[in-house]
C-alpha cells in the first residue's frame, strides 16, 4: 500500500500527468484538480493530449499548479506524480518522469490490439529503473466491491494520493472540488468513493 514516506519536499510547482483510455473519465480527473488547486488559490494549468475522441483509445492530461504557472504542459522529467489509470498505459507517460516522480498506477489491464500484453512485473521494473516511488493500486477491483462499480477508479486514485500526501492539496479540497464538478446524479457515488480513499 501506498506510503506517506515516497513524498517529496513542497516545492514551487506541482506537476501530475495522468494517463489511461478513452471513457475512464480522465478529463474529470483534470477538472477535479484543477478546481480543487483554484480553492486554495493556486495558479493552475491544464493540457488534455491525444485520442480523447476515441473511446478506448490513449488519453494523456497535464495538469500544473503553483505560484505561478506559465506553460500547461509538464517538461520532459519533471512529472512529480504519475497517474495510470491502466497498469500499460502508465508507460506511455515515462517521458515526463524522473528520480522525483511518484507512479500510482491502477493495476488494471485493458488488451491492447496486436500487442503482445506486458506482465506487471515488467511494467513495474520499468518504473523502477526511472523511480523507485512506484505503487501499483488495484482501484478498479476497490471499488467494484466496495460500491459496485468499477467506473470511479480514477476518482479513488486522486482522493488516495491526496489522503496520502501525494500531492499538495488538502483532501478537503478534492472533496469540495468533487461537489462543484460531477453530475448531481453521480455525487453520491463519488463521495463514497472519498470517503472509501480515506480508509486506506
Amino acid at each position: 500500500m501506498a506510503n506517506k514516506s515516497i513524498l517529496k519536499t513542497k516545492k514551487e510547482d506541482y506537476n501530475i500527468v495522468i494517463a489511461g483510455t478513452g471513457g475512464q473519465g480522465v478529463i474529470t480527473l483534470l477538472q477535479v484538480l484543477a478546481e480543487a488547486a483554484l480553492i486554495e488559490g493556486k495558479d493552475i494549468k491544464t493540457s488534455e493530449l491525444h485520442g480523447l475522441s476515441q473511446r478506448g483509445g490513449s488519453v494523456e492530461v497535464h495538469v500544473r499548479f503553483g505560484e505561478r504557472i506559465y506553460s500547461p504542459l509538464v517538461m520532459r522529467g519533471k512529472a512529480d506524480l504519475v497517474i495510470g489509470l491502466e497498469t500499460q498505459e502508465v508507460l506511455r507517460a515515462l517521458d515526463y518522469a524522473g528520480p522525483q516522480t511518484v507512479f500510482l498506477v491502477n493495476k488494471y489491464f485493458v488488451p491492447i490490439p496486436l500487442e503482445k500484453k506486458m506482465t506487471e512485473g515488467e511494467i513495474v521494473d520499468n518504473l523502477k529503473k526511472i523511480s523507485g516511488k512506484a505503487e501499483l493500486i488495484p482501484a478498479s477491483d476497490i471499488c467494484q466491491e466496495s460500491l459496485g462499480t468499477s467506473v470511479v477508479a480514477g476518482i479513488y486514485l486522486i482522493c488516495l494520493a491526496a489522503n496520502k500526501d501525494f500531492i499538495p492539496l488538502k483532501p478537503e479540497s478534492i472533496k469540495d472540488a468533487i461537489k462543484k464538478v460531477i453530475p448531481q446524479k453521480y455525487l453520491e457515488l463519488n463521495l463514497k468513493t472519498f470517503e472509501l480513499a480515506k480508509q486506506k
